[in-house]
């Protein structure tokens, strides 16, 4: 009797919640905008105004003319950055992708000593690996009866490539992991082998999965050069301060002529965090 009556009466469903009560809601992400740069830009000139209108009884050229004057050598400094990010780039990359390969091997030892290696210089402090290579590697090498020296900004670039190095390895086994099993199960059927599998199928798959957080990473590694200023390399932040000792130490120089090497690192990096957005969008992984 009470089997019928509950029969003939619907039973209290609990109804799923929300998505928005699902899942957390999360802080929307900072994205570099142009209004980001136009803000930056205009920092720059009104510090630049502001300093002139303080100063002017006093007998000196004006900020905007020192900034014109100097900038063929803050140019030429800064491009200075974009050597040293280039070089620590290629070599952080090359040697990244065979650690990260590493991390992926069938061999255990393979695995662990890529595991170390990663771990080590991934939570390494960049300014700490540099000062470790001024101090660690020799000023000149000697091959034979051949001479080679090793300025400082080779030593800063190699310092940099260290932690390239390691962030590349994570992003190559996270690009390799992010390929179905079932591509490895298809081409192991076919014969291939473990070399031929990677190779042939699942690197030509990842590439493009791993190139938005490879221009992340170079992005950031492009920042960091600045770092080279403290152990003695010429980059455009020891030459600002150069120039602010060369025009007598003026204090109303700091704030534009810190602000215009900002903006500088800004319009070099704008287009690659906007081409970066477009390829994670492209290329984003949808389970």
């Amino acid at each position: 009797m009470t089997a019928g009556c509950n029969a003939g009466r619907a039973l209290p469903v609990m109804l799923p919640l929300p998505e928005a009560l699902r899942r957390p809601a999360a802080p929307p992400p900072i994205r570099l905008s142009l209004s980001h740069g136009i803000a930056l830009a205009g920092f720059v000139m009104l510090t630049a105004l502001a300093a002139d209108a303080a100063g002017v009884a006093a007998p000196r050229a004006g900020v905007l003319a020192v900034l014109v004057r100097w900038s063929p050598l803050l140019l030429r400094g800064f491009g200075f950055n974009i050597l040293i990010s280039f070089m620590s780039m290629a070599i952080g990359t090359i040697v990244g992708a065979f650690l990260g390969l590493g991390l992926v091997s069938l061999r255990r030892a393979v695995r662990t000593i890529a595991w170390a290696l990663t771990q080590f210089f991934r939570n390494a402090p960049w300014l700490v690996l540099l000062f470790f290579m001024i101090y660690m590697l020799p000023f000149q090498i000697q091959i034979g009866p051949v001479s080679l020296s090793l300025p400082d900004w080779v030593k800063a670039v190699i310092g940099l490539a260290l932690p390239v190095m390691a962030n590349v390895s994570e992003i190559v086994r996270g690009g390799v992991q992010s390929i179905h099993p079932g591509q490895w199960e298809a081409a192991e059927s076919l014969g291939f082998t473990r070399t031929q599998q990677l190779w042939q199928i699942v690197l030509p798959q990842c590439v493009k999965r791993m190139i938005p957080p490879w221009m992340n990473l170079y992005a950031i590694l492009t920042m960091a050069t600045t770092l080279a200023s403290i152990v003695g390399v010429n980059e455009i932040v020891t030459l600002a301060s150069q120039v602010q000792a060369a025009e007598g130490g003026r204090t109303d120089l700091l704030a534009p002529l810190y602000g215009y090497v900002l903006l500088l690192f800004f319009i070099y990096s704008y287009p690659i965090a906007r081409l970066t957005q477009r390829l994670e969008r492209r290329y984003a992984v949808r389970i």
